[in-house]
């Protein structure tokens, strides 16, 4: 690997350098700001690697990634990392009132990305006026699980294995039926080559009168949505997807695609306590076309909540549920954002009395920091 070190009088110039002599492949190793003389200096230390001569390329097709895909998404996600860094100094949190200073912090503490902490300081000095609750209001979507806000027959609940993705859809099945008792609903096992799985969900449906099909290739799917076409509302539990794989090219294999978007939502379920890294890699695994949520489920064991945060606002894909413990019945409630936001700030699973411990910041706090009442 070249290896070169730039200074200049801004990190603005000395990235403009960086990227003038060694080219958009560079990668940013290392950064300081220090004053020779009285005047202040940015210095970046770079790096560029060559491939050797005869190495393999990336693998062609429709559906391959370009060429050093892999090694330039690492590269960018260093430099942004970079970039961040250099920024924080110029966030002067003196320009934020009290509660918004303290709301900030407090979000960075429970592990919100430095580009949200960015764009949420933003909102606050373009609205001086506005409390901290309603600039992450805008940036979050929340749109509850129910029959009026979700009207699509097809519901598929996806998600990665031990999500509790099937769990997630019978809750959602016994949500709709304590609204509606005359409701019709189906459910379709496409996860069936899991024996515990597949005993659970079966089990429930037939206790509680929900009809129930298995679908294990293109075929059966077809069978079991003939049959269930004049159920008002049918879950589809699909299986978890290994790497490499995608939810796309399972719908196309089962013969999913072709069913109408506004007739059909995705509700991808995830626990909140994966790391940055592991949630894109869901993210782009289960990516759904047409309308799609996501659910957070596991929250009980879930330490921190920034993770919400993140992904809400970096996909701007609504919130439909929040998942907790381990029973069928009031486990789930429908996501609003005051239930959100107690989460969040002071680690309120719903439907329990108080916050779970640690260093949450107390019911009054909360409110005063926020500058609105969750």
């Amino acid at each position: 690997m070249q290896v070169k070190t730039f200074t200049g009088a801004s990190s603005q110039e000395v990235l403009a350098r960086v990227k003038a002599e060694m080219g958009p492949d560079a990668v940013i190793l290392g950064n300081r700001t220090y004053r020779k003389n009285g005047v202040v200096c940015h210095e970046i230390t770079a790096g560029l690697e060559r491939n050797a001569p005869g190495a393999p390329t990336a693998p062609s097709g429709p559906d391959a990634a370009p060429g050093g895909w892999s090694e330039w998404h690492r590269e960018w996600m260093q430099i942004k990392d970079q970039l961040f860094a250099l920024m924080k100094p110029a966030i002067q949190l003196e320009r934020l009132t009290p509660r918004q200073r303290i709301a900030l912090e407090y979000l960075q503490r429970e592990g919100v990305a430095d580009a949200v902490a960015v764009d949420l300081y933003k909102r606050l000095l373009a609205d001086p006026g506005a409390s901290v609750l309603e600039c992450l209001c805008g940036m979050v979507p929340v749109r509850p699980f129910g029959a009026a806000e979700w009207p699509q027959r097809l519901h598929l609940v996806t998600g990665p294995f031990g999500a509790g993705k099937t769990t997630t859809a019978l809750r959602f099945a016994l949500q709709l039926r304590a609204r509606d008792a005359g409701l019709r609903i189906a459910f379709v096992n496409a996860d069936c080559l899991r024996g515990n799985g597949r005993l659970v969900l079966r089990h429930w449906a037939e206790l509680s009168g929900f009809a129930y099909h298995e679908a294990a290739d293109r075929e059966s799917m077809a069978r079991a949505l003939t049959a269930t076409a004049q159920a008002d509302a049918v879950f589809i539990d699909t299986p978890g997807m290994a790497r490499g794989e995608t939810l796309a090219r399972w719908r196309a294999a089962m013969g999913l695609d072709t069913a109408a978007t506004d007739d059909a939502a995705c509700h991808l379920v995830l626990p909140p306590f994966c790391d940055a890294l592991q949630v894109e890699e869901f993210l782009g695994r289960y990516r759904a076309d047409g309308p799609a949520s996501i659910v957070w489920a596991k929250l009980d064991e879930a330490v921190s909540f920034g993770t919400i945060v993140n992904v809400g606002a970096g996909t701007q894909i609504p919130v439909s549920a929040l998942s907790y413990g381990a029973e069928l019945k009031e486990s789930l409630s429908p996501a609003t954002e005051p239930l959100i936001w107690r989460l969040i700030f002071k680690r309120q699973i719903p439907g329990r009395p108080g916050g779970e411990g640690g260093a949450s910041a107390p019911g009054s706090e909360s409110a005063r920091l926020t500058g609105r009442t969750a």
